[in-house]
């Protein structure tokens, strides 16, 4: 190792975790200049699957809601397949297990879009109300319970769930863990109890064999994958992006808690918030074989995003050093820097991030190996650079610092470029945290008001760099009549989405108070840092 590397190391680093001085370069070609043929009979029956967490399954600020408008759905209407199934988490509240956007909105509607300081009692008050009718809901009410839906949903994602989850986890584990720790209506406890399972029983519990044993996702795509024929595949593409939970927890948790060797214990693995390379090798080598048995005609695997760009954590004070991509420390964005105090307020020091960002590294250079192996044994898989894409839209990180881009920035096209009708928004939609004040929105756009998950148009922006993919692999789009084949490249239709896109078209004009209170609730009762910690 270098003596750069060891002095940007931080000590409490695994020695498996090699410290990378600069990012590594995204990949910019799918098919990682492997040529693979195969032969293509019939129409597969799913022509798309998903295999995936929050960033799959659609999640936006702080709950899982509008599954009608996650990127695999946005796929599948450029398509012009209308059969996809995915759950619904229709609430009083709007969704599972928190939605801040609703939360914001009935704020402004009872107390306006500036809350004056003096009413920030009464805010309060009125939001433990909301979590408690929330609470109620899932807990006791409607949401409590889990009808079996007919058919495997095609959308198999599950928020906060890694690689062994996804290997795994099926609906009956989580029904047994509600059973095991039944929620209790406890006046200080604000959120939903088993809030992931929850979700996950929703997404999970019509999958399950012909005699009624519960499937996990891989498992639940595999027999999609067999509902084909003896010459035609059960599913046509097949995308799998998981990992980002095997390194989120130490951005939610602020605590870099590396994995042991009962990493594969679901039951006691929530301790750890970032795996070890070698442990991630180890379940992702598990996971690839399993996915290599799915007849899936095309099959996509996406890279694991340097999660310590989202805005959730915040760099605090100016870069460590010029061409230096970190800030001395990282914390909860509505701590601004002139009140931070490492002794007081959760952080990460810019050691910890480096280390997390390399930790990650390794594990996309064991996806772009599987990728590689399996196009070398003729298998027509690509690769999708999840990690390039948020690396070349981090707005704080790189876009506002030209000296800390990496030495491969322009040979990969520079900062991302968006798409023009989101460039003619004003202002632009960025990577930062999303504000709005009474005049509209200020900054921010291309992430949720969780500071982790994409909005709307985030989703749009990774649906249209899959769809380039599935063109490239040759799959066929059709018009919404499902007949008719569309010609020539297909673009995702962002001026719709710029009209659902509630964020961006009509935000909450009282985020810069709601920003004030949501903090000071957090920093009283851990509400939202509960709500994130809790199967993140």
């Amino acid at each position: 190792m270098t003596n750069l590397a060891n002095s940007l190391r931080d000590s409490k680093t695994p020695d498996d975790v090699r410290i990378y001085p600069q990012p590594s370069k995204p990949v910019t070609d799918p098919t990682l200049g492997i040529s693979v043929n195969i032969t293509k009979t019939g129409t597969p029956k799913n022509r798309l699957v998903t295999i995936g967490d929050s960033i799959t399954q659609g999640f936006q600020s702080g709950a899982i809601f509008n599954t009608q408008l996650s990127y695999p759905a946005i796929i599948a209407k450029e398509l012009g397949w209308r059969e996809i199934r995915y759950p619904s988490y229709k609430s009083p509240t709007d969704g599972l297990p928190l939605n801040l956007e609703r939360l914001a909105n009935d704020l402004e509607k009872k107390f306006g879009s500036n809350i004056n300081p003096l009413e920030y009692v009464n805010a309060a008050l009125f939001i433990r109300q909301y979590l408690d009718i929330n609470e109620n809901y899932w807990e006791r009410g409607e949401g409590s319970k889990f009808p079996i839906e007919q058919g495997i949903n095609h959308n198999l994602a599950v928020y906060g769930w890694d690689l062994r989850n996804t290997i795994s986890r099926n609906a009956d584990i989580c029904l047994n863990a509600i059973k095991k720790h039944p929620p209790t209506d406890d006046f200080l406890r604000l959120m939903v109890e088993n809030h992931n399972d929850r979700a996950a029983i929703r997404v999970l519990n019509s999958a399950r064999d012909s005699n009624g044993v519960a499937l996990s996702p891989v498992q639940a795509a595999a027999a999609l994958g067999e509902e084909g024929t003896p010459d035609t595949e059960g599913i046509e593409t097949l995308i799998v992006i998981v990992g980002a939970n095997n390194a989120l927890g130490s951005i939610l948790t602020f605590n870099v808690a590396w994995s042991d060797t009962d990493y594969a214990d679901m039951e006691v693995n929530d301790k750890y918030t970032v795996w070890r390379p070698i442990h991630f090798k180890a379940e992702l080598d598990e996971l690839v074989a399993e996915v290599k048995k799915i007849r899936a005609r095309h099959v996509i695997f996406g890279t694991v995003p340097h999660i310590t760009i989202v805005p959730f954590a915040r760099g605090v004070d100016s870069k460590v050093q010029p061409r230096s991509r970190y800030f001395p420390y990282y914390t909860l964005p509505w701590i601004q820097d002139k009140d931070f105090d490492p002794k007081k307020h959760p952080n990460l020091t810019q050691q910890e991030a480096r280390a997390i960002d390399s930790a990650i590294d390794q594990y996309n250079e064991y996806i772009i190996d599987a990728v590689r192996q399996a196009r070398t044994e003729g298998r027509d898989w690509y690769l999708f650079e999840m990690a390039g894409l948020l690396d070349r839209l981090a707005s704080r990180r790189y876009l506002q610092d030209p000296t800390a881009k990496p030495n491969w920035w322009d040979e990969v096209g520079g900062a991302y470029p968006l798409p023009p009708e989101i460039q003619a928004l004003k202002p632009v939609p960025d990577s930062r945290f999303l504000l709005a004040g009474p005049n509209g929105r200020t900054q921010g756009g291309l992430f949720s008001l969780d500071g982790i998950h994409p909005t709307t148009l985030g989703y749009g922006i990774i649906a249209q760099e899959l769809i380039k993919i599935m063109q490239l692999a040759g799959v066929k789009f059709y018009q919404q009549d499902g007949k008719t084949e569309r010609q020539g490249e297909i673009k995702v239709n962002f001026d719709s989405l710029i009209k659902l896109d509630s964020l961006v078209s009509r935000p909450p004009k009282n985020l810069l108070s709601l920003k004030e209170i949501i903090g000071g609730l957090d920093k009283n009762f851990n509400i939202l840092s509960n709500m994130l910690n809790s199967n993140y």
